[in-house]
């Protein structure tokens, strides 16, 4: 650092506001601060506080924020003087001129002034009474986080005040930028609390690294609406415009764009589709023997998966289903068999064909234009010889899928069996369960890259977005298989990944329904509102421990839709974990994200 480094930011501390001074008691967990007259009517909690005093011989300055502000005053605590204010409602002599403000200030991060820059310290001992307490601003902190001024992130200003707070999001490589390793992060809030909009900016701090690979699985079709620039709600943020500034490649996948490439998925899904149904064989252990035998039959006559949309593929399962050997296998009394001969020897098998058969075997077609598998989708990604690794999106929802081709929207959860009217291929097959095998090949994908990586010692450098996360991973028996599995899967990758350089952003409505060895595993959290009351705020006391005045501070957050009107609406987060330089204490952070694209984008040079 050079001479001139520190009479600036001297200068720019002794020109701060001061707004109180340290007092008794303190300590190096909580300080007490008194306030002074000049700002006892100003709004303190929650406002960046700084004090600058010495350590072991050297310049130290402290930043945190003001958790609360009391009031005493002694005359008034006294029996007599309450029963004559009772009667007078003051006492001049006493009532306002003897008012005590005490404010309680949290410490998250200290800053030693050494020989080259500001290097991240402890508050190693409590300063003395009456040492200044100052407002922090933008000028101080960009002077102070100088060095790192190009790896800082804004999402919003310091809660209740005006200096933006300084977060970072670093790529999981080695490198001055990059944390070196993966970690795993959290968004948590009620609907409406605008976490949503916050994984989206999140998103796009991570984009700005070419070499980083992003993938969002998107059971809801929100985020594939954001990229493709389709744009609905409030907070229309820009993401499909930023991306291309920021030159990151992008592919958004919907569910007619996947082809699925194995036998055990095919075998699955004709279980999930009305084909046996109509052939009186209910949902149980007879339909699946039968959808696992169909299916290992096929293979054996060479039916590929690719030509299972073929009339001749469909032929030959017909034919199978007709042998009573094959029957035998799934039914093995003989009236069982009797009543499914009826039913087969009764059905047209071009309707079958058309209506039951060919929803679920264009999953499987890889002629559909702009089609690709799961396998070749996934090797794009995580392509390490790829200079500008792409965001793919992966839309899941039944929009998609379906495409309604008919006003008669009731019909379309199950299945559509007709062409639609650009003369494309029949609607596909698709419903919750299905999701859920979808996404569970998608995760098997990528856990086996993440392996496959490691073992070549290397790291994916890879960040996976989970939307509704409470859905697929919760706490309490999910009760599908294949919704077990995706948990399972989920828990060992949160466990797993993280060395193979696998991060995953979790984003839920709730936080005690998420299941706990994930929750356990994240190493940063982003609390909306919502979670102040009952088992969720329980489930919020266990992860910030004894830190209650923080908790106090979170209970303050306002609902946004409390607001008189969309502007004066503030979207409030409590952030804990390694995000920003001013959290390397532990300490949790509050701030007010933008409530404007344009605030946001200025903030991190992200306009064009």
């Amino acid at each position: 650092m050079n001479e001139n480094d520190t009479p600036k930011l001297d200068r720019l501390v002794d020109a701060a506001e001061r707004i109180g001074v340290i007092g008794s008691p303190s300590s190096t967990g909580e300080l007490g601060l008194d306030i002074l007259a000049g700002a006892v009517n100003k709004k303190l909690v929650g406002e960046l506080a700084l004090f600058r005093y010495l350590q072991d011989g050297q310049a130290h300055y402290a930043l945190g924020q003001i958790t609360e502000v009391t009031l005493r005053n002694v005359w008034h605590e006294d029996p007599t003087m309450r029963s004559l204010i009772r009667q007078r409602g003051r006492v001049d002599a006493v009532s306002e001129r003897q008012d005590t403000h005490q404010g309680g200030m949290i410490v998250s991060a200290v800053f030693a002034a050494g020989p080259n820059g500001y290097r991240p310290s402890i508050l190693g001992t409590v300063p003395a009474t009456g040492t200044p307490i100052l407002l922090a601003d933008d000028a101080v902190l960009n002077e102070l986080l100088s060095p790192y001024r190009d790896q800082l992130f804004y999402l919003g200003h310091v809660y209740g005040s005006r200096p933006k707070l300084p977060l970072w999001f670093k790529h999981f490589d080695p490198g001055p930028d990059g944390a070196g390793e993966a970690y795993h992060l959290g968004i948590f809030g009620k609907t409406g609390s605008g976490k949503s909009v916050l994984a989206k900016m999140i998103l796009l701090a991570y984009a700005r690294y070419p070499k980083m690979a992003l993938l969002v699985i998107d059971p809801q079709g929100e985020f594939a609406k954001d990229v493709r620039g389709q744009y609905s709600g409030e907070f229309r943020l820009p993401v499909r415009e930023t991306l291309q500034r920021l030159d990151k490649p992008v592919q958004v996948y919907s569910v007619r764009d996947l082809i699925l490439d194995r036998w055990d998925l095919f075998a699955h899904i004709l279980y999930e589709s009305p084909f046996f149904e109509q052939l009186s064989v209910p949902k149980g252990e007879n339909r699946q023997l039968a959808t696992e035998t169909l299916a290992d039959r096929l293979c054996r006559r060479r039916v590929t998966l690719k030509r299972l949309h073929e009339r001749s593929s469909f032929d030959t399962a017909w034919t199978l289903l007709g042998d009573e050997n094959v029957q035998k296998v799934f039914y093995r009394s003989e009236g069982s068999r009797a009543r499914f001969q009826s039913m087969y020897n009764e059905a047209d098998p071009d309707h079958f064909y058309t209506a039951y058969w060919q929803p679920v075997a264009q999953l499987f077609r890889e002629d559909r234009s702009g089609a690709r598998k799961v396998e070749s989708i996934l090797y794009g990604l995580f392509n390490p010889d790829d200079a500008r690794r792409p965001l793919v999106v992966i839309d899941l929802s039944a929009e998609q899928a379906f495409r309604a081709q008919t006003s008669d929207v009731s019909s379309l959860p199950l299945f559509g069996g007709q062409e639609d009217r650009a003369g494309e291929q029949p609607a596909l097959l698709w419903n919750e369960t299905i999701q859920a095998l979808v996404i569970k090949r998608l995760l098997e994908g990528v856990r086996l890259a993440a392996e496959g990586a490691y073992k070549e010692n290397r790291g994916l450098n890879t960040l996976v977005l989970m939307d509704e996360a409470h859905r697929l991973a919760p706490r309490e028996d999910p009760g599908k298989e294949e919704k077990r599995a995706i948990r399972a899967i989920l828990i060992d990758a949160a466990r797993t990944t993280r060395k193979y350089g696998v991060g995953w952003m979790f984003i839920s409505q709730t936080l005690s329904s998420l299941h706990r060895e994930i929750v356990e595993q994240l190493r940063i959290f982003f609390f909306g509102f919502g979670l102040g009351m009952g088992t969720e705020f329980r489930a919020l006391s266990e992860l910030v421990g004894g830190r209650g005045k923080a908790l106090d501070l979170y209970q303050l957050f306002r609902d946004p839709h409390s607001s008189f009107d969309i502007a004066s609406r503030e979207y409030s987060f409590m952030t804990i974990g390694p995000v920003s330089p001013l959290s390397f204490a532990g300490t949790p952070l509050f701030f007010n994200a933008f409530n404007t694209p344009d605030e946001f984008l200025e903030a991190n040079e992200l306009q064009s």
